[in-house]
């Protein structure tokens, strides 16, 4: 890259990720950018990312994409939150609901006033503070916003990842984003810099740009193949390394969740969408084979499978450095995290977002690089502290996989986290962090970990106004989510508007 003003993106991959930067780019910079996307239909891409997480909601509220339009194009629900079955022990389940737990009170976080609630009361239901976990519970969706600001409905969507693409990629190209399709057979770059000046395609045609985005899936052409950028391996945390995938028939209507049930060597997950049913049985090949696994994500299944079953491998981690040089690398190019919370997606858009913060107009400061890479770093960190918190409060012992989980070592600073928590109620917080207290606190208290004690500022309040206010937030919430229309009547009547 010289130094002149950039004027050209390319990026190479289409995809989930490929497709949501090209009308990223698009709707920002318009015209004044020559965007041009690489892919190669022989190639294809994963597609399995069908399970999203709220903050999609401002992705698509950013490129005005109505949820009308998304909920026809993309045959998708909504969702609530996440189900865990079997993953504190056999027989057990419990919810990671999106949105917060009643409202904080006094300066501190509502999870105290609950636990005081526990202790004092008896109180058992935690979810009856939470309007996602009631509407799930009841099968219920609906807007999000309510006329209560303070309890609002925090949803996001199940969709089919490869209709979501192909909306994205409409999207794209009436705004000026050109597709070419075609292999890369060779990469050129600046002798004095690095950079990568161009790509040549298959048939000798060259593409050339300024800037290039690497979206070239778990194959990390660009970013890991080209420059070299290594690998950070986070399997002695997160050990699984395969995942079979086939979609089944609906068997009933679509309920307003995910559920993720934990296996023998692994996890199933289970997302309904209108047309069909998506499945995936996420597992370690050191504790079953391709093909056990296959079997036993088949006979699980809730209906006819819809296609061949097709096993995907791969390593949690990510790349060292996402923005090298003047690549940046996003999806399964940049790292994977398994999809146990749902954050692929969530990581795309976050960098996106960083990188528009910092888009550069010429040549590629090396602070701007640091400040995006010790950025990404610290959000990958903080994701992969969540997942591994779920295998390592587990009391199974009934697999080898499962006692393995129980007992393997934790990164320190979740070490940290989970201590505070057991002993004083306290759920810390970083920068960085993706998942907020609320989340914390499902999936601690959900997998089994009690706190000691909770603040003492939640005892201030004198009993019989305590429990007043508790039992009026708690008829509030409940109200609120009656009220909601079933899951299958939201969607029928977005589909059904113009």
């Amino acid at each position: 890259m010289t130094d002149a003003k950039l004027q050209k993106v390319v990026i190479l991959g289409g995809g989930t990720a490929g497709w949501m930067a090209a009308t990223c780019l698009a709707k920002v910079y318009g015209e004044s950018l020559s965007v041009t996307l690489v892919e190669s239909a022989e190639i294809g891409t994963v597609g399995v990312g069908e399970s999203t997480i709220p903050m999609i909601n401002l992705f698509n509220a950013i490129l005005g994409i109505d949820e009308a339009d998304l909920v026809r194009e993309t045959e998708a629900t909504f969702k609530l939150g996440i189900e865990f079955v079997d993953w504190t022990r056999k027989g057990h389940s419990y919810l990671h609901p999106f949105g917060a737990y009643g409202v904080n009170m006094e300066g501190i976080g509502f999870h105290h006033y609950w636990l005081r609630l526990a202790v004092h009361e008896g109180a058992k239901d935690y979810g009856q503070f939470n309007m996602e976990t009631l509407a799930i519970r009841s099968g219920r969706c609906g807007p999000t916003q309510t006329d209560l600001p303070q309890i609002k409905l925090n949803k996001a969507y199940q969709f089919d990842a490869t209709l979501y693409a192909a909306f994205l990629r409409r999207y794209s190209e009436a705004r000026g984003v050109r597709r070419v399709e075609g292999r890369v057979n060779d990469v050129h770059r600046n002798p004095e810099t690095g950079d990568i000046t161009s790509l040549i395609l298959e048939d000798d045609r060259t593409i050339e740009g300024d800037l290039f985005i690497d979206c070239s899936g778990f194959a990390a052409l660009l970013i890991g193949k080209t420059l070299g950028v290594p690998f950070q391996d986070w399997s002695q945390w997160l050990p699984c390394n395969r995942a079979v995938v086939a979609p089944c028939e609906t068997a009933g209507p679509p309920t307003p969740y995910t559920r993720v049930t934990a296996c023998e060597a692994g996890w199933q997950w289970r997302i309904p969408l209108q047309h069909r049913t998506g499945n995936g049985y996420v597992f370690c090949d050191g504790f079953a084979a391709e093909d056990e696994a296959t079997q036993s994500l088949l006979s699980r299944l809730e209906g006819k499978a819809q296609a061949e079953p097709r096993v995907l491998r791969f390593t949690a981690g990510h790349r060292t450095r996402m923005w090298e040089k003047n690549v940046v690398s996003l999806g399964l190019a940049s790292g994977f995290l398994e999809p146990l919370e749902s954050t692929s997606i969530y990581l795309v858009q976050s960098a996106l977002a960083r990188l528009m913060a910092l888009f550069p107009r010429g040549p590629v400061n090396a602070g701007v690089r640091s400040k995006f890479n010790d950025n990404m770093n610290a959000e990958y960190e903080c994701v992969r502290d969540f997942l591994i918190a779920h295998y390592k409060l587990t009391e199974r012992d009934d697999t080898p996989f499962w006692r393995m989980c129980r007992d393997m070592d934790i990164p320190d600073r979740l070490q940290m986290r989970l201590e505070a928590f057991k002993s004083d109620g306290v759920l810390l917080e970083f920068p960085q962090d993706l998942f907020k207290e609320s989340s914390w606190f499902s999936v601690l208290m959900g997998q089994g970990l009690r706190p000691k004690t909770y603040h003492p500022l939640a005892d201030a309040m004198p009993r019989e106004e305590f429990l007043n206010r508790m039992g009026q937030l708690r008829k509030m919430i409940g109200q609120r989510a009656s009220a909601l229309p079933t899951h299958s009547q939201y969607i029928s009547h977005l589909k059904g508007r113009q």
